[in-house]
């Protein structure tokens, strides 16, 4: 047997059709090159002073060894009056909260939880990248719906079509990564009825449920009828509180689903940092004005962020929530998007995401690029002045 053949048999089938992560890619290409970042979606700005002071307390009070695998009491009684607070939805911490290392963790737990290999899961195209290696690592059968531009909307009778007896879950994000969709009643409702009339799971990223523009509302699929015992929700601090690298989420599940989460959490990470849980517990207290102050702030960083793509040559489909555009470069090149990606890098000097990485089929991505801009307004106007090499 050769070496090749050797080496072959030590890896496991369900990492061949898994790929590096092109986002994270990207980011080492822009260091390498010192291209400004507008590719992987963390904040360059600094988190709120009285949540990294919470930290630093913690760790210095020596809150340094495990929480409860589940999550610390604390923490879990503040996600559960959050959740109250902001959309009347009554969780029981002790049974239906699991904390997680971020909302990456709560969704491979989530699936390896409820599906079983063969199972369909539903996945909205464009998608965030990690959810075809999750549903792939689960073994699951992935079945693809279209999001149309320009703003992002799914076809009801596609939908529908998507769904079968064999339908386990389908995968809601809203706000939505790459394209800043927002989910409105009407749509988060066609979908609780095919999940009911099928009796299919809605598993939610919400993560970027305070980032929303123009009126958006965000809705949790939990708060429909028929979705409370039917809906597992995803959400982490990362992106609301600036703390990406905390690596804390949570899960809220009916306490069967909830059960099962907890068992694969337990086995994948143990736990979640227990000093950052306790700082949890102050950002997740922060009052109104706070995320009325975010909103507010990430609405001005997306319109100048459109403006100057706008200006550069790029059509701009406008996000209505989260924290990235996706832009069209049939103007400025033909090149794949892959290519004109790293031109962007390494002759302007502005990274960015190709958005192949967001479908199924590349080729329905080779029109389109991703930017984010959760950014410094300083990081933003280079990143402008560097662009103008496009014109």
């Amino acid at each position: 047997m050769s070496v090749l053949g050797t080496r072959d048999r030590f890896r496991a089938q369900r990492t061949h059709r898994i790929t590096e992560s092109v986002i994270r890619e990207m980011t080492r290409l822009a260091l390498r090159h010192k291209a400004v970042n507008l590719a992987q979606g963390f904040p360059d700005f600094p988190a709120p002073q009285i949540v990294k002071d919470a930290a630093r307390q913690a760790i210095a009070e020596d809150v340094n060894q495990y929480a409860i695998t589940w999550g610390s009491k604390r923490f879990r009684d503040q996600i559960a009056a959050k959740y109250r607070r902001n959309y009347d939805l009554d969780i029981d911490p002790e049974r239906e909260i699991t904390v997680c290392c971020g909302s990456t963790e709560g969704m491979i737990a989530s699936l390896l939880a409820v599906s079983n290999p063969g199972d369909e899961v539903i996945i909205f195209e464009p998608f965030y990248e990690n959810f075809g290696p999750d549903t792939l690592l689960c073994g699951a059968h992935r079945k693809f719906v279209k999001l149309h531009p320009p703003d992002w909307h799914f076809d009801p009778d596609e939908l529908r079509r998507a769904f079968s007896q064999n339908t386990k879950a389908i995968i809601i994000n809203s706000p939505g990564n790459p394209t800043g969709q927002v989910f409105d009643r009407e749509q988060l409702q066609i979908i609780a009825n095919l999940c009911q009339e099928f009796d299919s799971l809605a598993i939610t990223d919400e993560i970027y449920e305070h980032i929303i523009y123009d009126g958006a509302r965000h809705i949790p699929m939990m708060t429909l009828p028929g979705m409370r015992e039917r809906t597992i929700l995803i959400n982490s601090m990362s992106k609301t509180y600036a703390v990406t690298g905390w690596r804390v989420g949570w899960v809220l599940a009916a306490p069967d689903i909830t059960e099962s989460v907890r068992k694969v959490h337990d086995f994948l990470t143990v736990g979640a940092a227990a000093p950052l849980q306790e700082a949890g517990v102050v950002a997740l207290g922060l009052p109104e004005n706070y995320y009325q102050e975010l909103a507010h702030h990430y609405t001005e960083r997306r319109d100048l962020m459109v403006q100057m793509l706008e200006r550069a040559g790029f059509r701009c489909s406008i996000p209505r929530g989260a924290y990235y555009v996706m832009a069209d470069f049939t103007a400025l090149s033909q090149e794949d998007d892959v290519s004109f990606a790293r031109r962007l890098i390494e002759t302007v000097g502005v990274a960015a995401v190709p958005g192949s990485s967001f479908f199924d089929d590349p080729r329905d991505g080779a029109r389109w690029i991703r930017f984010c801009f959760p950014k410094k307004y300083d990081t933003l106007k280079e990143a402008e002045a560097r662009l103008k090499k496009l014109a």
